[in-house]
């Protein structure tokens, strides 16, 4: 099983990459886990990724798929895969279906948790992060439907994109996951 998890900030789309990789014994691939541990080990592409993070920009697209090509070609991922938090762009997800087939892999599904704005700032606001305040909140909202529409057609007009409600509860939002997916 290859996924991919998209959901907005508060979607629950973390928790349910997390549920879906024990699920299924697949690793969890978390761009952020990938970036920190990249500038930890001071790799030649975590210092160039580290450059961005800590002026607190965007690393450039050519950075994370590079990771991504990376991270996909370790024995641990043969089986499958969650991807969370990547892709985040459309140019991404393109990249990442050129790097599948010349790994020989299919992407199985991208799955969106989707959610209303209001439950997006109750959640966000509720796990009182400093990152979290109501406008970086609305900044955050704002730049995830620039970026993540063009994703869902992308994925939709490939037929490979399931949408599902993450106003549910967790166990009831990895349930439908996993009903859907049968």
């Amino acid at each position: 099983m290859r996924l991919i998890i998209l959901g907005s900030p508060g979607s629950g789309r973390g928790t349910q990459s997390q549920r879906l990789s024990k699920h299924f014994n697949i690793p969890e691939i978390s761009t952020g886990n990938i970036l920190r541990e990249g500038m930890a080990l001071g790799t030649d592409l975590g210092n160039q990724a580290k450059a961005y993070v800590e002026k607190g920009e965007w690393v450039p697209d050519e950075i994370i798929i590079e990771f991504m090509h990376q991270r996909l070609l370790q024995s641990d991922v043969t089986g499958g895969w969650v991807l969370e938090g990547y892709p985040r762009t459309a140019f991404q997800a393109e990249e990442l279906d050129f790097l599948l087939d010349r790994l020989e892999q299919k992407l199985s599904w991208a799955i969106y948790i989707e959610v209303s704005e209001s439950v997006m700032m109750e959640r966000c606001l509720k796990r009182s992060l400093k990152e979290d305040d109501p406008d970086i909140v609305k900044r955050r909202i704002e730049n995830f439907r620039e970026s993540t529409i063009p994703i869902l057609e992308y994925y939709d007009r490939r037929g490979r994109l399931l949408t599902l409600d993450g106003s549910l509860s967790p166990d009831l939002v990895e349930k439908n996951i996993l009903n859907s997916l049968k």
